[in-house]
């Protein structure tokens, strides 16, 4: 049996048109889950909490970050999450303060990030309907579905149930007992969301809110095309 001839005609037999749809599904999933938790890290980091940086997670490798089944389902449900960054609140001078702050950092960033895709949106949209090829298609698609994860992870990340980021933010506003009862049942409050995502009792309303962020901060794209307009 002639092993190079065999792994050529696997090689022919691949569906490189899917293949090539699974990459530009998957990279705008790990810009914005790898850059929504370096935010958390980097802003620990700057409150006094060494934690992340210690444990390798201040950095753009993705890999540290990935949690396979959180990017599985942002790629198939729009929603999804990553590998938490580890924060010890004990090493903050305001603990409730600076917990909510690292919380808010992740979200936050995501809506930056999705307001400078909107902008690169705007500004190659012309070049890549003129090119009018499929490749030109799928950049400008893959700008797009990343500042809409980019979006869609700040929404998700903001409901107030653990472990989500707007637990930590209701953390700041309860005392101190009441949090930790809270927190008693975090680990099935991801249990709960999968089930409500899957379902669309919550998925319908986050795609609502991910929609109006989208249609709230469009005015960046449309700022992009006038810049490229501009330089024309």
């Amino acid at each position: 049996m002639n092993t190079a001839n065999s792994f050529s005609d696997v090689i022919r037999g691949l569906d490189f048109g899917v293949l090539t749809d699974i990459i530009f599904a998957v990279i705008p999933a790990l810009i914005c889950i790898t850059l929504h938790e370096l935010s958390h890290g980097f802003v620990a980091y700057k409150l006094g909490d060494n934690t992340a940086k210690n444990m390798g997670r201040l950095t753009l490798n993705p890999i540290k970050h990935i949690d396979l089944f959180g990017l599985v389902m942002m790629v198939v449900f729009k929603f999804g999450w990553a590998k938490p960054v580890p924060v010890d609140m004990r090493n903050f001078k305001n603990p409730k303060r600076d917990m909510a702050i690292t919380a808010l950092a992740g979200p936050v960033s995501n809506i930056v990030i999705g307001c400078v895709f909107l902008f690169v949106y705007g500004l190659v949209y012309v070049p890549c309907l003129n090119s009018a090829s499929s490749f030109s298609d799928a950049i400008l698609e893959t700008v797009y579905v990343t500042a809409y994860l980019s979006f869609a992870l700040a929404v998700f990340n903001i409901v107030p149930v653990p472990p989500l980021d707007g637990s930590k933010v209701l953390f700041s506003l309860m005392s101190d007992s009441a949090y930790m009862k809270l927190m008693r049942y975090e680990r099935y409050g991801m249990i709960a969301l999968l089930i409500l995502v899957a379902t669309g009792a919550l998925g319908n309303p986050l795609q609502k809110g991910t929609m109006f962020l989208v249609n709230k901060f469009m005015f960046f794209a449309e700022w992009g095309f006038s810049l490229f307009a501009k330089l024309m």
